[in-house]
């Protein structure tokens, strides 16, 4: 049995004419090289998407794959020549479609979210994950996808924040945390 994801099931009428005369970006990005090669699943399903592409109606040739991000890191503050293209392209206007597994593929900072919503939003372009098609001109749409950009921020922060608590329990806590520790232990809050 084949299960459909919700954007091949309908595309909501939000696909038109412009964007099939366009390109449909598929962005794929793992954030390390780690990652590419403990979850080769993930990489599979994010090239993929060329067929969803298809299945929306692109010509296989009309499908831009940029997959020059493979193993960096999307938090921001690293460089990705990918993301870079694929915001070259839209401004452009060569991209009707961008494609992404999820949207923290495509962009981890808000800045950068932002930025892409805004920039498809100006040039036509629409936004589209597992989940379904996003048009960011539309009011309800640009509201998920802020929800969408809010969460994948609040997903880093926990990342980041888990990984400073395993680096205390590994004895690799910062300096300010250590001497925290040692002033705690030397002036205890009871003296019984």
């Amino acid at each position: 049995m084949t299960v459909l994801m919700l954007w091949e099931r309908v595309d909501g009428g939000k696909v038109t004419g412009r964007q099939r005369e366009r390109l449909v970006a598929v962005y794929i990005r793992q954030s390390s090289m780690q990652q590419v090669l403990d979850h080769q699943e993930s990489t599979r399903l994010q090239y993929a998407l060329v067929d969803r592409a298809v299945a929306l109606g692109w010509s296989a040739e009309r499908v831009l794959v940029i997959d020059e991000d493979l193993g960096k890191s999307g938090a921001g503050g690293v460089a990705r020549s990918g993301f870079q293209k694929l915001v070259s392209e839209i401004g452009l206007n060569h991209v009707g479609l961008v494609l992404g597994i999820e949207k923290s593929r495509l962009a981890r900072s808000g800045r950068n979210w932002y930025e892409l919503m805004e920039l498809c939003a100006v040039s036509g372009a629409l936004l589209g994950d597992t989940e379904g098609l996003y048009d960011p001109t539309d009011y309800s749409d640009r509201l998920l996808l802020g929800l969408k950009g809010a969460m994948a921020e609040a997903e880093l922060h926990l990342i980041k924040r888990l990984q400073g608590l395993s680096a205390v329990h590994a004895g690799k806590a910062p300096t300010a945390l250590k001497e925290t520790k040692a002033l705690v232990r030397a002036c205890p809050l009871s003296t019984r």
